[in-house]
């Protein structure tokens, strides 16, 4: 492609050069550079492009992209004033700006955006749609798996996904878009045809990620830059600033307001608890855009919230609600109060993602509700992580469950038994009841083996990770294969 072309959108300040160049791949990583690459220098947390810009040419690099002219000569240099988002014009046009050919969603929120993204992604689906996601536990094309590094990967990986899904025959994409995928403009020159914002809480702030928190909501507020039907939740805290965003937007075109308490486009009442046998979740009534009762076999007020924002987004593309109500009463989310298929006289067993004591006391609350007759937890904290957050989220475990199992989670390069007596300090604010038992799986199985009908265990952390991270090496690690090993029954011999 000729470099002319591939600039089109992008904003230059000055070519040093020709631009009528052939250029035969485009790069940010000086490693992957060949001949006749565009390579784009950018600036990361803990390296600057800028520094391997005459590394890249003298492999053979065609042109570069930089923000800073270097002290020596090249064939062919372009200046700007920020090659994230030069690298974002650019890669959209490599990849033929396929996003302009299907229809695209964007969830944003501190909690709930996988749930979500899944909800819409099986709804969407059982009206006919072919649907291509893209989040935290990686990109589905169809039924293919693609792991990812970021929730929302760089442009350039980001614009190959959306060419991949296209041929693939994707009609409508789901994306997590995270406040980092905002800051490093990752999604620059994309327009989303709806937008959510889920809730905001205090989270992502540290060195690595966000100064403050008014600089990560003010990187969440930026969904509404782009765009054109959009959806707020109005149970979360900061949803007026979220709407005053989106009213004083040039690109939004309509707003659509959901909400379990409050007046809005599209409202959930009468909410009920159910558990009977491995059934687990809610019923609840909606008014407004859609009339009617629905059944959703995930627990909690947030996952209504979750489904709610689904809903509103469904019934923008069309979709009826008969279509909506039988995909979430099917709906299911690994790693997310996933209810894994334990015999009811086990007990009912249940993975959830929460890693920190937000998260937590949100699921432990929630399950409580449900009275069982013992709330069991199973968790350890993750290595390489302040003290307080495992302080803190043993806090929330002796508040709320009457049996902690305190075991390995991600130890990463610390000791487990060192994490496990953060986690103590805060059960035993509490005097909360606790066992020890290190080996993850061996804790999973003693569970399986000494609980009841009417227990509810939650096994908190992992999620939808299948891996232990352990000094530095990842081992394979999955707890719904532990616990569906356990249950096979044992073959006769013969």
């Amino acid at each position: 492609m000729i470099l002319r072309d591939l600039l089109e959108n992008a904003e230059v300040l000055y070519v040093n050069g020709d631009d009528d160049i052939e250029i035969t791949d485009v790069v940010y990583d000086s490693r992957k550079v060949t001949k006749g690459s565009l390579f784009v220098c950018m600036r990361g947390f803990e390296s600057d492009g800028h520094q391997y810009a005459l590394q890249a040419l003298e492999k053979g690099a065609a042109a570069i992209v930089v923000e800073d002219l270097p002290p020596f000569d090249a064939q062919t240099i372009v200046q700007v004033p920020d090659t994230r988002k030069a690298l974002s014009a650019i890669a959209a046009s490599w990849f033929g700006n396929p996003a302009k050919d299907m229809k695209l969603i964007a969830l944003t929120g501190t909690k709930g955006k996988t749930t979500t993204s899944f909800m819409v992604k099986k709804i969407l689906e059982t009206a006919g749609h072919k649907v291509g996601l893209i989040g935290t536990m990686g990109a589905f094309v169809g039924t293919k798996h693609i792991p990812l590094k970021n929730t929302t990967p760089e442009s350039f990986e980001l614009q190959s996904l959306f060419a991949r899904m296209k041929k693939a025959g994707c009609d409508t994409i789901v994306m997590e878009a995270s406040s980092q995928g905002f800051k490093l403009h990752r999604t620059d020159g994309i327009t989303f045809d709806f937008g959510a914002f889920l809730n905001l809480s205090l989270d992502h702030v540290s060195p690595g990620e966000h100064s403050s928190f008014e600089e990560y909501k003010a990187c969440k507020l930026m969904i509404f830059n782009q765009t054109r039907h959009a959806i707020v939740n109005l149970d979360g805290d900061y949803s007026e600033e979220f709407i005053k965003a989106a009213k004083d937007s040039d690109e939004v075109r309509d707003i659509k307001l959901v909400s379990t308490s409050k007046d809005a486009d599209l409202k959930a009442s009468d909410v009920k608890e159910i558990w009977e046998g491995n059934k687990f979740g809610v019923t609840y009534k909606v008014s407004g855009l859609y009339n009617g009762d629905v059944l959703l076999q995930m627990p909690g007020i947030f996952n209504v919230e979750n489904a709610l924002v689904a809903m509103a987004i469904a019934q923008g593309m069309g979709v009826t609600f008969e279509q909506a109500k039988e995909a979430l009463s099917e709906v299911r989310v690994k790693g997310r109060v996933q209810v894994l298929p334990v015999p009811p006289e086990k007990g009912t067993f249940l993975i959830d993602y929460a890693h920190n004591a937000l998260s937590m006391e949100s699921i432990l609350k929630m399950l409580s509700e449900y009275k069982p007759n013992r709330l069991i937890v199973l968790f350890g904290g993750g290595g390489n992580k302040p003290a307080q957050r495992r302080y803190d989220m043993g806090l929330m475990a002796g508040k709320y469950a009457d049996l902690t199992i305190l075991t390995t989670d991600n130890p990463r390069f610390e000791n487990p038994e060192s994490i496990n007596q953060d986690i103590i300090k805060g059960l035993n604010v509490h005097e909360g009841e606790y066992k020890i038992i290190m080996d993850r799986a061996a804790a999973i199985r003693y569970l399986l083996d000494h609980c009841k009908e009417r227990d509810l265990v939650a096994f908190i952390g992992k999620g939808h990770e299948e891996y232990q991270e352990i000094y530095g090496v990842k081992y394979h690690f999955s707890e719904e294969e532990i616990v569906m090993d356990y249950l096979k029954p044992e073959e006769e011999e013969f």
